[in-house]
């Protein structure tokens, strides 16, 4: 999906915690021991870490899985830590069905604004509610007065009306769509003014409960490359605030897509972290240095200037002798009239004047 080769040098998300508010996250993972910290259990209070249908872990897989010997796969954030709320168990799948236990907007206002409180730089809500509601609205508003990064998923409804999805249409909030291995829209990714960018989300290989991996499917699965990426711009850029981060991050979105549900365009964490976006044109050619006058040129200059000045007098004395000369002398032998020169008569046609010649008065 991404070289890590490329992101890596530059950060790997230490130091920055990532929640993601889900159906909990299997810590057992080989991939994500040591990654992950449990949050509060909005569901049913029975830990966060828990994660009966495998949403949440394949969620934290795509940001922060650790690279291991014999394992394809490596986070986009490798060095962040997860903090795992559980908030449901319903899973959307890609035709846009549902299975599992259902949580309430109030579980999911309070695991985002536990994650606020347990400093969270950045929220993934891989989750999706065709509903509004005051209290997680209330919530977003919450973490980004306080400087939080939100990302949500667009959802997978697009056959079956394409629906405002929450929270990823709330102010504040980044939502993602989701695009295949051929970099064309999801068919159940949706389209509207909520989409903000969009990210892999189709053949997703990311880590499984309890173990192994796992392909998976849906926004939900985009989110987590756009939550991790600010992860990263968290650590490389800490001076951008998470209005920033999110205006970065559509800046820098590879445009030029047909369609749509792509937003901005497609997620380029590369160019995110290295780009100046808003910053100054640079020259179109090279900076040149002031250089030295050089002596000898001045010198070369100046003998120039001398050698003309002298020609342009030997000019004007030929010029003044041929005046006293010739021109004079001839003058004085014509009484000073001057010589006109007759040409032939124009050609006997019906136009021609011909009683003028060509030049002069009238003809003797």
């Amino acid at each position: 999906m991404y070289d890590h080769r490329k992101l890596t040098p530059l950060a790997d998300g230490t130091g920055i915690t990532v929640a993601v508010v889900d159906s909990g996250v299997d810590g057992r993972h080989p991939q994500l021991q040591g990654a992950v910290r449990a949050g509060p259990d909005q569901l049913d209070g029975g830990g966060s870490l828990i994660d009966c249908v495998g949403h949440g872990t394949g969620v934290a897989g795509i940001i922060a899985a650790r690279p291991v010997a014999g394992s394809s796969l490596q986070g986009l954030a490798p060095g962040a830590t997860i903090l795992a709320l559980r908030v449901s168990e319903l899973v959307e799948l890609e035709d846009g069905t549902t299975a599992g236990r259902r949580g309430t907007p109030a579980g999911v206002a309070a695991a985002i604004r536990a994650a606020v409180e347990r400093g969270a730089g950045v929220i993934n809500l891989s989750l999706v509610s065709y509903q509004d509601s005051a209290d997680v609205r209330e919530a977003v508003r919450f973490a980004a007065a306080r400087d939080v990064v939100l990302v949500a998923a667009a959802g997978n409804r697009f056959a079956e009306g394409n629906q405002t999805p929450y929270p990823a249409a709330y102010d504040g909030v980044i939502g993602v769509g989701a695009i295949g291995p051929d970099g064309q829209r999801l068919p159940g990714s949706q389209t509207g003014p909520f989409v903000d960018l969009v990210a892999p989300g189709g053949q997703v290989v990311t880590t499984a409960t309890p173990q192994g991996l796992t392909t998976v499917e849906g926004t939900s699965f985009a989110v987590p490359y756009v939550a991790a990426t600010a992860a990263l711009l968290r650590q490389y850029r800490p001076e951008m605030t998470a209005a920033q981060i999110a205006a970065r991050l559509t800046a820098t979105a590879d445009g030029g897509v047909a369609g749509p549900g792509f937003g901005a365009g497609v997620l380029n964490p590369y160019r995110a972290l290295t780009e100046e976006t808003g910053a100054t044109p640079a020259p179109a050619g090279p900076v040149l240095a002031p250089v030295a006058p050089d002596p000898r040129a001045a010198q070369r200059t100046a003998a120039r200037d001398r050698t003309l000045l002298l020609a342009g007098l030997g000019v004007g004395l030929a010029a003044l002798m041929l005046l006293v000369t010739v021109v004079l002398p001839r003058g004085r032998r014509r009484g000073w009239r001057p010589g006109v020169r007759h040409l032939p008569d124009p050609p006997d046609e019906a136009s021609a004047d011909r009683t003028t010649p060509a030049f002069g008065g009238p003809r003797r």
